[in-house]
């Protein structure tokens, strides 16, 4: 391994975020935008907005479209970022979230539940993060660094609402963290995930009632949400070199509701 890369510093990077045109995507490409890194806004359907979000830094960041679930279309637009920026990809941020709307009152229940919830979940998250790392991979291992960081929740510690599908999602997500950091540690690669809560507020929280949020903010220590800027601020960490001895963590960022 390349002792110098175990601690390249962020505007060294080359950074890919999956669902990265909206929602808390949009913190995340901002975080590391204002970072200096370079950024790849992954999209799928969200082609306005990612270009937008691209033309606050156009040196640095280009929007790509690919679905994750598709392994190919994965590859051609880590290939074609690699052309773009003439440098690998060294950091991967799985934000990719299938459709999905924390509705409480709409949600699959027990006795409703199908396994066709629970795959749609399983693909977007799971295997989603699966195909970024796999394209990814090569690139990393050529210059022996590698950042791995996946979204997770805190829902499968304090199941406050129970979305099943989409937590069993995370949950197998976590799972794959913790056994890829052990794989890829060697290779100067780490893999972590940062889990939030409820977020005040994204594209897929909008459903959630505002008595639902106030709840949780008096249940938190900081008395507050957490918002999805804040939640993209804790991610910085695992990518800068101050995290370069953390591997296979989960970091809940929820304002101490669960404490992990």
């Amino acid at each position: 391994m390349n002792n110098s890369a175990a601690s390249l510093p962020l505007d060294q990077q080359v950074v890919f975020i999956s669902g990265g045109a909206r929602g808390l995507g949009e913190h995340l490409v901002r975080a590391f935008l204002g970072e200096g890194a370079r950024v790849v806004i992954n999209y799928l359907h969200s082609a306005q907005a990612a270009e937008q979000l691209a033309a606050l830094a156009p040196q640095r960041t280009i929007a790509l479209q690919a679905d994750v679930c598709h392994a190919h279309a994965v590859a051609e637009a880590v290939s074609a970022a690699r052309d773009y920026f003439g440098l690998p990809i060294t950091t991967v941020v799985n934000n990719a979230l299938p459709s999905f709307s924390f509705n409480g009152d709409a949600r699959p229940q027990a006795d409703t539940l199908s396994w066709e919830d629970i795959h749609q979940q399983m693909e977007g998250i799971v295997r989603g993060a699966l195909n970024t790392t796999q394209a990814a991979l090569p690139g990393m291992r050529e210059i022996g660094f590698g950042r791995i960081i996946n979204v997770g929740t805190n829902l499968f510690q304090n199941p406050v609402v129970p979305y099943h599908d989409y937590t069993a999602a995370k949950a197998a997500l976590l799972s794959l963290t913790r056994t890829l950091s052990q794989d890829l540690g060697p290779q100067g690669i780490t893999v972590n995930m940062v889990s939030g809560g409820l977020l005040r507020t994204t594209d897929a929280s909008s459903a959630t009632p505002e008595a639902v949020f106030d709840l949780i903010a008096a249940s938190t220590p900081l008395r507050k949400v957490t918002t999805p800027a804040e939640f993209a601020d804790a991610a910085l960490f695992f990518a800068s070199p101050w995290s370069r001895s953390v591997t296979g963590q989960n970091l809940v960022v929820d304002g101490g509701l669960v404490k992990n």
